[in-house]
């Protein structure tokens, strides 16, 4: 079943926002520095992987676009109209204002940037090995436990995003090999990392208060990644 591992990386979302929502009785100053802890963390690991490029003009050249596109399409404002929406529909739980939209935004763009998502949903639609996705189930089911503390029951709803685009990259590996080259998505997975590498750790400032960067806004980014990283393997295939 290529679908187990994204099945299973949702439930964890769901499970541990759920138990999240039962320790939200945690003091608040403990709340405070496990949440500087989980973005120095998220800080490290967004810097390890963007320091995988083997050509950087790539990814800044894939951010820059996808940062004009995205401001254009205004990614970050229409994440943050759809967890609105969804906090008017179910109510907010706690005093903070955009509490469900600012779960919401903040734990799908962490689920769903960076290269355990894309990877692991490739390895269960190639080769049907969930391992991968296992882990970031793991590391996701913690980390709503921990979100939903500090920013409240939205943090739930980032299990949608993260079935469907999951499940949408496993759907599409299962015929992947018929069509593009190993070589290339060796390519584009490394450039891609990178790329959204740099954006986990916009996501880390952000989770510390340094910055308010619209990570929303770079998505675009990864799409042009591929479209670079396919243009200069078929130049090079040509000379």
């Amino acid at each position: 079943m290529f679908l187990l591992g994204t099945l299973v990386n949702g439930l964890l979302i769901v499970i541990g926002t759920l138990l999240g929502k039962l320790l939200h009785k945690i003091p608040e100053s403990m709340k405070v520095t496990v949440m500087f802890a989980i973005g120095l963390s998220v800080m490290v690991l967004g810097l390890q992987m963007g320091l995988k490029s083997e050509n950087f003009l790539i990814v800044i050249i894939s951010l820059v676009t996808g940062a004009v596109m995205g401001e254009l399409l205004k990614l970050e404002d229409k994440l943050n109209d759809l967890g609105l929406w969804l906090e008017k529909k179910v109510g907010s739980t706690s005093t903070g204002k955009g509490s469900i939209a600012e779960g919401f935004v903040t734990a799908t763009l962490i689920f769903v940037i960076g290269a355990m998502a894309i990877i692991g949903a490739l390895d269960s639609g190639i080769r049907g090995d969930h391992s991968v996705l296992y882990t970031k189930a793991m590391i996701d089911g913690f980390t709503s436990l921990i979100l939903t503390t500090t920013l409240g029951i939205g943090v739930i709803f980032s299990a949608v995003p993260v079935v469907l685009y999951e499940g949408l990259i496993a759907l599409f590996a299962t015929q992947i090999d018929r069509f593009v080259p190993s070589t290339l998505m060796n390519q584009f997975i490394t450039e891609m990392t990178s790329t959204g590498g740099i954006m986990i750790f916009a996501i880390g400032l952000n989770l510390t208060g340094l910055t308010k960067i619209k990570v929303a806004n770079l998505l675009p980014g990864i799409v042009v990644t591929g479209i670079i990283v396919t243009i200069l393997y078929h130049y090079h295939q040509l000379f």
